[in-house]
């Protein structure tokens, strides 16, 4: 089901000079010269579209650094003056709109945490009505995707058209190599639902240092993201908020050079015909798993039945220890991926313990039911 948003295309509301779009700036403006200095290192650059930074600061803690407040809406008005970059901002309330708006800021973007709460979202969204401004709406910080989709209504439903999101990755409980775990499907799921929202993707905030930034940033690309938001400060190692994740100007730049951009399609007739012919045989086995998926569960059925009438619990721990060593194995030797075959052999045997389950219920149901009858018919 797709999802009907009345939104522009990224083209008819943001002059990109550049590819790809890149939103760069610091975390946080903390000083005037601090904010001007990187902004017109960024500019120089040639590879920056849109200059950013954080003026309020939502914090996980209280007594942390939690923005400049308002009096950096003049300085990176300043900056967008010396520099000709459009600017955006984080907004939180509905002040945080008016105030930008009344500051001329060109982009506004719902944070993470406002996002997650459907009653933040509704405020700013209520301050938007009858504004013509570009809005972009991070993920939630917990992976739920309908939290995503909601606020995007909800924007585009306060008349905003110039609607896009930003990819910023998730929080998870796992220890990772990521502050925030990509994630990807969620973000192709948006995409699959939506295919007209640009998607931005967040590597300084999924990353959470600088040194995984450029491998975040080229699989954004390669998925076919349309821009980038990386954080840049004109001296990351004196920065107030997130040090570690920004980048210099000239890292930025040398980054931006190294990109490899592909286009969603190609015009070339000997290369679509090859695709179309591969993506047949790819039609071909997919049918095939999905009539071998449904053959292995009416075998499950059967299993099912078997252990109800023999009184066998539906969960057995050593078959199920030998069904992940033998075939672990052979993916491994097939060259398959060991966290999908674990993946899904667990969804797989899940759908096999719900189907088992279901059984063993309705015999029990049937068995009361007849002996309902049976003592209707004594009495």
């Amino acid at each position: 089901m797709k999802l009907n948003l009345n939104i522009q295309p990224l083209s008819s509301w943001l002059n990109v000079k550049n590819e790809p779009l890149i939103i760069s700036g610091p975390c946080s403006a903390e000083t005037e010269e601090q904010l001007l200095s990187t902004a017109h290192l960024l500019a120089a650059t040639g590879k920056v579209s849109v200059l950013r930074a954080g003026i309020w600061k939502p914090r996980t803690r209280p007594g942390e650094f939690e923005g400049i407040g308002s009096i950096g809406l003049e300085w990176l008005n300043k900056a967008k003056e010396q520099t000709g970059l459009p600017t955006a901002v984080e907004v939180a309330t509905a002040k945080h709109v008016e105030e930008a708006l009344a500051a001329g800021v060109d982009i506004l973007w719902v944070g993470a945490r406002s996002t997650a709460n459907p009653f933040t979202v509704q405020e700013i969204a209520d301050a938007l009505k009858g504004v013509d401004i570009p809005v972009l709406v991070k993920n939630p910080v917990n992976p739920d995707l309908s939290l995503w989709i909601g606020a995007l209504e909800r924007i585009n439903n306060a008349g905003i058209t110039k609607l896009g999101a930003i990819h910023r990755g998730f929080s998870s409980f796992e220890k990772s190599s990521f502050r925030n775990e990509p994630m990807w499907e969620l973000a192709i799921q948006l995409k699959t639902l939506c295919p007209g929202l640009p998607i931005i993707n967040d590597p300084s905030h999924i990353c959470g240092n600088r040194e995984l930034i450029p491998y975040i940033a080229q699989k954004a690309l390669d998925l076919d993201m349309q821009g980038l938001m990386i954080e840049s400060h004109i001296d990351p190692s004196v920065a107030w908020t997130d040090a570690k994740q920004q980048v210099t100007p000239a890292a930025l730049a040398e980054l931006a050079e190294r990109f490899s951009l592909r286009k969603p399609e190609s015009k070339n007739e000997e290369f679509t015909d090859k695709l179309a012919d591969l993506r047949k045989q790819i039609d071909k086995i997919d049918d095939l798993m999905i009539q071998k998926l449904g053959e292995r569960m009416a075998i499950v059925e059967k299993i099912g039945q078997y252990k109800r009438d023999n009184n066998v619990t539906i969960l057995q721990v050593n078959r199920w220890d030998e069904i992940m060593q033998k075939r672990t194995a052979f993916a491994k030797a097939l060259n398959l991926d060991l966290n999908f075959t674990e993946r899904f052999l667990e969804l797989v045997h899940g759908e096999s313990i719900k189907k088992q389950t279901e059984i063993m219920n309705a015999g029990k149901a049937e068995k009361g039911i007849a002996a309902e009858a049976h003592t209707e018919v004594k009495a």
